[in-house]
């Protein structure tokens, strides 16, 4: 992804934390599954760093790749949103949080 210099250092940098963030709080829930609130804590903070790389995404992709659309790796953001939604649910529902 080819952006100008100063987005890359502004908007870029955003969306390198906030995707990075998504695996590290699904990382840090799981290593406090014993606390069932706790991980499902975790795992909301992860998709909202999900649904904030995908608001960034989405920005770049309106205003600078007009012609050349980045559909496909918000399409994949979105994606993984669901599945840790998804799975959000699972441990909120039925996680054993004896384990």
């Amino acid at each position: 992804m080819d952006l100008p210099s100063y987005e890359f250092l502004e908007e870029g940098r955003q969306i390198r934390r906030s995707s990075k963030s998504i695996c590290s709080n699904i990382v840090e829930g799981y290593g406090r599954k014993k606390y069932k609130a706790e991980f499902a804590k975790y795992l909301t903070y992860a998709n909202a760093s999900c649904d904030e790389t995908i608001a960034h995404l989405q920005m770049i992709n309106s205003v600078h790749f007009k012609n050349a659309p980045i559909t496909a790796v918000i399409m994949e953001y979105e994606m993984l949103g669901r599945k840790i939604f998804t799975f959000q649910k699972y441990v909120n529902n039925y996680w054993d949080s004896k384990r």
